[in-house]
Order: structure tokens, then C-alpha cells, then sequence
């Protein structure tokens, strides 16, 4: 498969007037277009800096990021990949119906025409939405309104899907019915995605590849590819097989194993 994003690198600290807190060391990796990869890590050890350094929002003190081969620091417009972004949290605006919510991308890129609005109502029609587009986020569920928050992702059409821990706020049997519910969404779409969560489960589930950081100053201390022979849309039956849980307790040695480093193929 071809690179979409590529990290070569990459180091960043925080400073203060008066310290300096490093965050990520020589961070290196790429990721396939229509891979689905799981960031794991820590508690504070820079998952979500890393996500903000491939989202634009940081700089990197060191070490380059690419798309498609071309540096982001000399990418123009034409070049640069569109990525959407979605927080621990759905972010939708009370005062707006959900219809209004899921365009909001669309209207501040100036690109609501006619094709993204069928596109959008599309989304609404088959991800179980539509019915409810003209009510406000109070009336749905948490499930429903982080779906309404993807479409809202989706519907830039973004080539690259950041997700920061965007199923931690739902109930555990709720986050466990729309997290497989929208990674099955992700891979119908073939789009290329990077899940940061702190939960190993989550992580083997959902992705194809998982890498562990270390504790702050992060650096890469596993990358563990993840295969299932069976359809993913049952995320009990896949946490039932033997893979799984052999998957699962190589990750967990790692994360809590501070002299544990080694890459798995």
C-alpha cells in the first residue's frame, strides 16, 4: 500500500519560563492510505501532541512530516492533505439542529453546494441519522451524537481522520457498540485513520496496526500489526478469539514493562 503520512523524527517539548518538559523523542513511523492505526500509551506521554504536530496545530522541534511523499513545510494547497479531526468530545452546538451541526465544516470551507449536501444527507440517510436532523444534540444519545460528529468530520471529505479518544466520554457498552460502529464506517469508506486511546481492548479491536509509546518523552516502544480472520462489525466475537487475547497481553507486557521494546511483524 502506498504511504499517505510519513513521520521522520519528530521531537517537541513544552516550555515554561521556567523548565522545559519534553513531550515526544525521535518519533518515526508512516501510515498506509486505508490503514487504520491505533496510538496507545501512557497517561501524559504525548499521545495527543502527536496528533496536534500531524494536524498542523504544532510545530515539531525537530524531524520532518510527510504526505504523500512531499514535505509538509514546502506543500502547497494543491498538495497538502485534508484531515479531519475528532475530540474526546462531540462538540455540537445546542442552538444548531443536527443538520446544521454536520455542515458546519462545509459552510466555513465555503464548500456547501449542492453535491455536499446530497453527500451529507447520504451520510444522515445511511448511518441512521436523518430521521433526526432537524433535532438539537440534547435529544439524541451520546452514541448518535458522536455519529453526528463523524459525518460533521466526514463530510470535507477528508483523505487523513484523526480520533482523540473520541469514545471515552460513552458508557463502556455504548462505547463498545459505536466504536465498532464507526471504524466500520471508517473502513467501508477506505479512509485512512490514526485512533489515539487509552484502551488496549479498543485498540486490538478496531485497528490494523498498533503502536506503543513510552512514557514523556515519548518514543516508539512496539509496532504490532493486528489480524483477524473474522468480520470486525462483532466486537464481542472478535475479543472471544485466541488472537485477541494473545494480541492483548503482548501489548499490555509492553505498556507496563518500562525495559520491554521490541517490534513485532
Amino acid at each position: 500500500m502506498n504511504s499517505l503520512l510519513s513521520l521522520q523524527d519528530i521531537s517537541y517539548s513544552y516550555h515554561s519560563l521556567k523548565e522545559e518538559t519534553p513531550a515526544l523523542s525521535n518519533i518515526s513511523f508512516e501510515v498506509s492510505e486505508g490503514e487504520f492505526l491505533a496510538i496507545v500509551g501512557p497517561s501524559g506521554c504525548g499521545k495527543s501532541t502527536l496528533l496536534s504536530i500531524i494536524a498542523g496545530l504544532l510545530t515539531p522541534e525537530q524531524g520532518s512530516l510527510f504526505y504523500k511523499g512531499k514535505s509538509l513545510a514546502c506543500c502547497g494547497p494543491e498538495n497538502t492533505v485534508k484531515i479531519g479531526y475528532m475530540l474526546q468530545h462531540d462538540h455540537l452546538f445546542e442552538w444548531r439542529t443536527i443538520y446544521q451541526n454536520v455542515i458546519l465544516g462545509l459552510e466555513l470551507n465555503h464548500t456547501l453546494n449542492g453535491e455536499n449536501r446530497n453527500y451529507v444527507i447520504k451520510l444522515l440517510q445511511d448511518y441512521e441519522l436523518y430521521s433526526f436532523k432537524d433535532k438539537k444534540p440534547s435529544e439524541l444519545s451520546g452514541g448518535m451524537r458522536q455519529r453526528a460528529a463523524l459525518i460533521r468530520t466526514m463530510a470535507i471529505h477528508p483523505n487523513l481522520l484523526l480520533l482523540d479518544e473520541p469514545f471515552s466520554a460513552l458508557d463502556s457498552q455504548t462505547r463498545l457498540n459505536v466504536s465498532a460502529d464507526i471504524a466500520q464506517i471508517i473502513r467501508q469508506t477506505n479512509m485512512t485513520a490514526i485512533l489515539i486511546t487509552h484502551d488496549l481492548a479498543e485498540a486490538v479491536t478496531l485497528a490494523d496496526r498498533v503502536l506503543v509509546l513510552s512514557k514523556r518523552p515519548a518514543c516508539i516502544k512496539c509496532e504490532m500489526p493486528i489480524h483477524f480472520d473474522l468480520d470486525r462489525h462483532d466486537p464481542m466475537m472478535i475479543r472471544n478469539t485466541p488472537e485477541y487475547q494473545l494480541y492483548f497481553n503482548q501489548l499490555w507486557e509492553v505498556l507496563t514493562n518500562e525495559q520491554s521494546v521490541f517490534q513485532s511483524t
